[in-house]
């Protein structure tokens, strides 16, 4: 471990990663440099747990941090479509959609809806110069009223089919990949600081260490 890699890393957490190996410490950071600090994905129909740990890797792939569930029921990821990938998000539980919203408003994000509108717009349409948040609800009723009613905009895939619809995990996959993308390119918009960059390196320090005392443990010298 290099003493140039170390100072990258805050000092409260220098002794977890002393004796790692110094490309999985630099590849932690680096994952933080890369992440997207004005995007956040947001789900109501929890219940559906499938999609809703889909997204949430389908979110966590494209280097979204901030995710926000809504539900007043204890959320157990599906590990077959999560991957895990709900332990590198920041991960928030709300009772109820319209105070979630407006706190995210609060903090300068424009909401949008994921639904069926005569007035939405594409997802390579939507304004990404600010903070932005997208909710996804059910796979057949859609997002709830109140959400509808507090949002800023709505946005929708254009469809050319006879079904007209994607199921809601493919939905959201093809709106946060062209959301992100072109977020990506705006100045400042890139790289997570603070206590959610030390939560994030605290977690995946301690998963290394527990995976190499795991190894010495199957395989002893």
């Amino acid at each position: 471990m290099t003493a140039a890699l170390l100072d990258r890393l805050p000092e409260a957490l220098r002794p977890l990663a002393a004796d790692l190996p110094a490309r999985r410490v630099a590849l932690a950071l680096d994952l933080l440099d890369r992440r997207l600090n004005g995007v956040a994905v947001l789900a109501e129909a929890v219940h559906r747990r499938h999609n809703v740990s889909a997204i949430l890797r389908t979110a966590e792939g494209f280097g979204v941090h901030e995710a926000h569930l809504i539900t007043t029921e204890r959320f157990r990821p599906s590990k077959g479509a999560a991957k895990g990938a709900e332990r590198w998000l920041s991960l928030r539980i709300h009772p109820e959609t319209g105070p979630c919203l407006r706190a995210l408003q609060e903090r300068g994000f424009a909401v949008y809806v994921a639904d069926l509108d005569d007035a939405a717009v594409a997802p390579w349409a939507v304004p990404v110069d600010r903070p932005l948040a997208v909710l996804f609800g059910a796979e057949l009723s859609g997002v709830s009223p109140e959400a509808r009613a507090a949002a800023d905009g709505v946005v929708c895939i254009p469809m050319h089919g006879v079904t007209q619809s994607l199921n809601v995990a493919a939905a959201a996959a093809v709106t946060l990949n062209h959301l992100c993308e072109r977020r990506r390119q705006v100045p400042g918009a890139v790289g997570i600081q603070g206590e959610a960059r030390e939560v994030f390196l605290r977690r995946f320090l301690e998963r290394e260490r527990s995976r190499r005392q795991a190894t010495a443990v199957t395989h002893p010298q």
